[in-house]
């Protein structure tokens, strides 16, 4: 049996999206990203860039204080003001709930890539998951970001690591994950020599032969 289920982890500039389109299209799976954040906001009728915002470590407060900003419903008792909780935003963890119940509820239909979102740490060690990491060295990242944004490669490399950094927040975040190892995955594979396309073949051969 093969796996149904390719979770598809990413560092910025590594070429994962392509990589996870190869691979959808070569095992004849469904791809899904932001229809994860879709599904959440559905859940509880929310503006999926709300949900996203749980994503981007976006504190309750901060987004208190913008609903407060856009003028949202209030209700004042003395000199104090109380949300009105029709106009509140979920707490984060709410929101992180809902965001885990989406890829599960993915999961559970099979035959899909699930791309980013660490479903990798909310589906775990599963018979039917493969855990994959698409990365790279941040020279060779930073200078495709250089490229790509026409920026030098000292702001390239500045806007690696702070993606990096942000990555491994939301990990803490998320799924108390202090460090991201190498063993959290079945396969890593570094794409500063290979192409998308073998990254992508290397991981359509794990994902056939992982129960083989």
């Amino acid at each position: 049996m093969s796996a149904r289920v390719i979770c598809l982890s990413r560092a910025i500039c590594a070429g994962a999206d392509e990589v996870a389109i190869l691979v959808a299209k070569e095992l004849g799976f469904r791809r899904v990203d932001e229809e994860i954040i879709s599904r959440a906001a559905e859940r509880r009728k929310l503006d999926p860039v709300e949900v996203a915002d749980a994503e981007r470590r976006k504190s309750f407060l901060e987004q208190l204080i913008d609903e407060i900003g856009r003028g949202g419903s209030m209700v004042g008792y003395g000199d104090a003001y109380i949300p009105d909780p029709d106009a509140m935003p979920l707490r984060s963890e709410q929101l992180r709930g809902l965001i885990r119940e989406a890829i599960l509820e993915t999961a559970a239909q099979g035959n899909v890539v699930i791309v980013a979102h660490a479903a990798s740490y909310a589906l775990g060690k599963r018979d039917d998951v493969l855990r994959a990491f698409v990365t790279g060295s941040l020279p060779v990242r930073a200078g495709r970001l250089a490229f790509a944004e026409s920026k030098t490669l000292e702001e390239a490399e500045e806007a690696i690591l702070q993606s990096d950094e942000d990555r491994a927040d939301y990990l803490e975040r998320f799924y108390d994950v202090e460090r991201e190892l190498p063993e959290h995955y079945d396969i890593t594979v570094s794409t500063d020599l290979l192409t998308p396309a073998q990254a992508a073949e290397l991981i359509v051969a794990a994902a056939l032969a992982i129960h083989g």
